[in-house]
């Protein structure tokens, strides 16, 4: 049986842990894994629920952190060999930029047949200086040439990679898009509806307003918080909004809060009605989305958003700025409304009239579901990996 190491910066919550757990558990018996990962971000939630749900029990190495530190990234690197040089793995997978460089450079240096690394999203946009970039961008060109195969989730993003950034040739770039188990998004919506809006008071005729996911720059939930003071200025309908994650940014998030004027709380230090919930990470997304209205996403750059697709998948209506991969993810105009990056007034526009136009909002709800439930299945992420996998090494032995 072929073996398969494969290796992710970290069990943080999102795209590439369910992409990593789901190839782990259900490429088997094809193919052994070995999944290994790094230490989570202080500012993230463990996500490693989500791996021992499947029955994985993943190999962690601390070293390997989100943050370069050159004394630790040494020592990863190191571990990385000794496992590979232990479990002699046929193929290394790599999953997002730290597990990448670190991983394909001791895949490399071992001789592995095969070397295959995941784009979950790239750093070469609205992370950092041009000077940076150019950097990120020229590291990740050497990485290409020691990889087998680039795989990336979306067309805009190997466009990105092939053609904007020319990483690498387009010969060696395959389009596999991220699969999850999205049934439970539909499963018991109603039950879980009312126990959302009970939790957090929510009345019926309050219409929901939720973002997911870390309290980062890159997110620029400043555009969310603008919206929303826009709506309490312009619309006659009683909203909420509700800031599900955690990261760096909360306090500054709190302070643009005052500076607006937005009654604010932190749900786990009081419980009451306010315009503004802060309600730090919840683990069960689908409870979440359950009780929300709208979903919106105003990040200045993205990879595959996965709380896009878990809206969809709840039959819940998005705005969302037009970044990265997501026109491939989402059907402009009919399961989202897509804004111009980081332009507050279309925001919140777009944002007032989804939230005064009901039909519009039923009309993108009914869509979401029927796009999401075929196109993002973890089957076909596990089948389109198997075929590449079978391929490539089908390849080697023929040389």
């Amino acid at each position: 049986m072929p073996r398969v190491l494969r290796i992710i910066n970290r069990f943080n919550l999102g795209g590439p842990t369910y992409n990593a757990s789901y190839l782990t558990k259900y490429l088997a018996p094809d193919y052994e894994t070995l999944l290994i990962g790094g230490q989570k971000d202080d500012t993230e939630e463990n996500s490693e629920f989500i791996v021992r749900s499947l029955g994985l029990e993943p190999v962690i190495i601390p070293e390997m952190r989100r943050k370069i530190n050159y004394f630790y990234d040494q020592q990863a690197y190191r571990k990385i060999k000794k496992i590979i040089h232990d479990f002699k793995p046929d193929i290394v997978h790599t999953h997002a930029s730290k597990a990448g460089a670190l991983g394909r450079r001791a895949a490399y240096d071992m001789k592995v047949p095969v070397i295959i690394h995941t784009f979950h999203g790239h750093v070469f946009d609205a992370y950092f200086s041009g000077i940076k970039s150019a950097i990120y961008q020229h590291i990740e060109r050497n990485l290409a040439k020691k990889s087998t195969k680039i795989i990336a989730l979306s067309e805009i993003q190997k466009n990105d990679l092939v053609h904007k950034y020319k990483i690498c040739p387009e010969e060696k770039v395959e389009i596999i898009p991220l699969g999850f188990d999205l049934n439970r998004f539909q499963d018991s919506k109603d039950i879980k509806r009312k126990q959302f809006r009970a939790d957090y008071l929510l009345d019926e005729d309050e219409i929901a307003i939720g973002i997911v996911g870390r309290l980062v720059p890159i997110k620029n939930h400043s555009l969310f918080l603008e919206g929303i003071k826009f709506l309490t200025e312009k619309s006659q309908k009683k909203i909420r909004a509700f800031i599900v994650g955690d990261g760096e940014d909360k306090n500054k998030l709190i302070e643009k809060c005052q500076e607006l004027k937005l009654d604010y709380i932190r749900s786990t230090l009081e419980r009451r009605k306010a315009t503004v919930t802060f309600t730090s990470w919840i683990k069960n997304v689908d409870y979440v989305n359950a009780g929300m209205d709208i979903i919106a996403l105003t990040s200045l750059n993205e990879g595959t958003p996965v709380s896009l697709i878990e809206a969809q998948a709840s039959g819940v209506p998005i705005i969302t700025t037009n970044v990265g991969g997501i026109e491939n993810i989402v059907i402009p105009g009919e399961t989202a409304l897509l804004i111009e990056n980081n332009n507050s007034i279309e925001f919140s526009n777009s944002l007032l009239l989804m939230v005064e136009n009901d039909n519009l909002r039923n009309q993108l709800s009914e869509n979401g579901w029927l796009f999401v439930k075929e196109k993002f299945h973890y089957t076909n992420l596990v089948n389109e990996m198997k075929n590449l996998y079978d391929k490539l090494l089908n390849d080697t032995k023929t040389i």
